[in-house]
């Protein structure tokens, strides 16, 4: 727990000193009790996600026995990983003892669950160790073990040096998790976290969440991967920040590498009136490469020369500084509403673009399937034929390139 959340927590004590962190460790990871084995034997328990939440929430009650059952009581849940797992599965169960839940590079369903059996026969015959090599690929973005030596060192200290019985019983209780089908059932605000480079619980798998409960926020934290309270503490802590405060936009994109990125606050929030004209733009260019991308952004500006540097600055401003960075509509609303536009308007070139935006936005496929369906019915059905084959080749495309 101090390897993956205490930088964070750091943080967040710096912007909130109100609030108490208390970390949780795993059963045999960190200074929490290993499973019981049965003596002489090397039988592992099958443990489930429901008996870890148990668990979770008898230490909560422990540890703060004054706020059990309260009414007043404002807890809220953070979890990364299997942590996001017990955190989805303490709301479904207990929804009733907490305030909010927030999410980090995690899912709805991990894995599959013959692989993760198969995991748990290696790792309680051999240990922990034969997973560092692949947990050090997968854990972390792009220079961040250059960057942050230390940090990744001790992340991966934690993992070799976690009992290999009860890291086996994690596996086993993610072997059996599928909570897809009861997403709707969570009445607590949630906030998905996910890392652009997470290899294990890809933005999708964050999306899947954000888009199966009413009101959740999507979050994708460019340049990290899986364990993204290390590797973006600053950024995580202002998200959490928000969040508790009620005032997460959602469907932002911030930097592993930017403090300020995860909560600065656009300019353009109450309408484009109360802010200048280089505000709207820097706002719009926000926006813009958060719908779109940085790659597609920049791609875009170095074709900008004299004839066409105008027309760049007037969509930056009115379509995306003006429209885009409103708060009234989330974004994956307004990528639900451009699609239509786009298709009514047979913009192929444009819908493609807008297709791949509305995915980064947080709509899932299946509903952007219902959107040219809808199309077929108020538009035409020539304009969804190519929509739907414009829409097919840009999301292979977007397949191809992960």
């Amino acid at each position: 727990m101090s390897a993956l959340w205490q930088s964070a927590a750091t943080h967040l004590g710096g912007v909130d000193p109100e609030t108490t962190v208390i970390g949780i460790d795993l059963p045999g990871h960190g200074r929490s009790t290993p499973v019981d084995v049965p003596a002489g034997t090397s039988e592992v328990p099958r443990l489930t996600m429901s008996d870890l939440a148990e668990a979770v929430l008898t230490t909560i009650d422990r540890v703060l026995p004054d706020v059990a059952g309260s009414a007043a009581a404002r807890i809220s849940l953070a979890g990364d990983s299997i942590g996001g797992a017990i955190a989805l599965q303490l709301a479904l169960d207990h929804g009733d003892r907490f305030d909010r839940a927030a999410v980090f590079c995690t899912g709805a369903k991990i894995g599959e669950a013959s692989g993760w059996e198969e995991r748990a026969e290696v790792v309680a015959t051999s240990g922990t160790p034969t997973q560092v090599i692949g947990s050090a690929q997968r854990w972390f973005g792009e220079g961040f073990m250059d960057r942050e030596p230390d940090a990744s060192a001790a992340l991966l200290h934690s993992l070799q040096d976690a009992d290999r019985f009860s890291y086996a019983a994690l596996c086993h209780a993610l072997a059996s998790f599928d909570v897809r089908s009861r997403l709707s059932e969570i009445a607590l605000p949630v906030l998905a976290v996910a890392g652009s480079e997470d290899q294990p619980t890809p933005p999708t798998k964050l999306a899947e969440i954000a888009n199966g409960i009413s009101g959740a926020l999507l979050e994708v934290i460019e340049g990290a991967a899986h364990l993204v309270p290390a590797e973006a503490p600053a950024v995580v802590a202002g998200l959490l920040h928000d969040f508790l405060d009620g005032n997460s936009r959602g469907g932002n994109t911030a930097s592993a590498q930017s403090s300020d990125a995860a909560s600065a606050d656009l300019p353009t929030a109450s309408g484009p009136r109360d802010a200048s004209r280089d505000e709207v733009r820097e706002a719009g260019m926000t926006v813009r490469r958060q719908v779109l991308s940085d790659a597609h952004v920049d791609r875009a500006n170095a074709k900008v020369d004299d004839f066409t540097a105008d027309f760049q600055d007037l969509i930056t401003r009115y379509a995306w500084g003006e429209i885009w960075a409103r708060p009234g509509l989330e974004k994956r609303m307004r990528s639900a509403i451009t699609l239509t536009a786009m298709i009514a308007g047979g913009h192929e070139a444009e819908l493609a673009m807008h297709v791949k935006a509305a995915v980064r936005n947080g709509l899932s496929r299946d509903e952007i399937k219902e959107v040219l369906l809808q199309s077929a019915i108020y538009c035409s059905v020539p304009s969804a034929n190519t929509a739907f084959s414009v829409a097919s080749q840009a999301l292979a495309e977007m397949d191809e390139e992960g």
